[in-house]
């Protein structure tokens, strides 16, 4: 896929917290505070990557993804600040 095509593409973008088990998406913008964005940054959480949803615990926090191969545990109010255009 080209790297560029998410940014041309004018698809409508969603929270990644408002996905549900078995969709995905691909990573549009990660915002937040300075700290928390450069985390997620940092565990590979950039604008391009497809993400999915995996499962989600019992009580509806935290939220398990993965992306790049490996499993990755967000809260949900972590996973809002992270905009996707969800696969259909």
């Amino acid at each position: 896929m080209d790297p560029t095509q998410f940014q041309t593409n004018h698809q409508p973008t969603t929270p990644l917290n408002t996905l549900t088990p078995g969709q995905s998406g691909i990573i549009v913008r990660v915002g937040g505070r300075t700290a928390a964005r450069r985390r997620l940054l940092e565990l590979g959480l950039v604008r391009g990557e497809t993400i999915m949803v995996e499962r989600v615990a019992p009580l509806g926090d935290p939220v398990e993804f993965t992306i790049k191969g490996y499993h990755l545990s967000l809260r949900r109010c972590d996973a809002a600040n992270i905009e996707v255009h969800p696969h259909a």
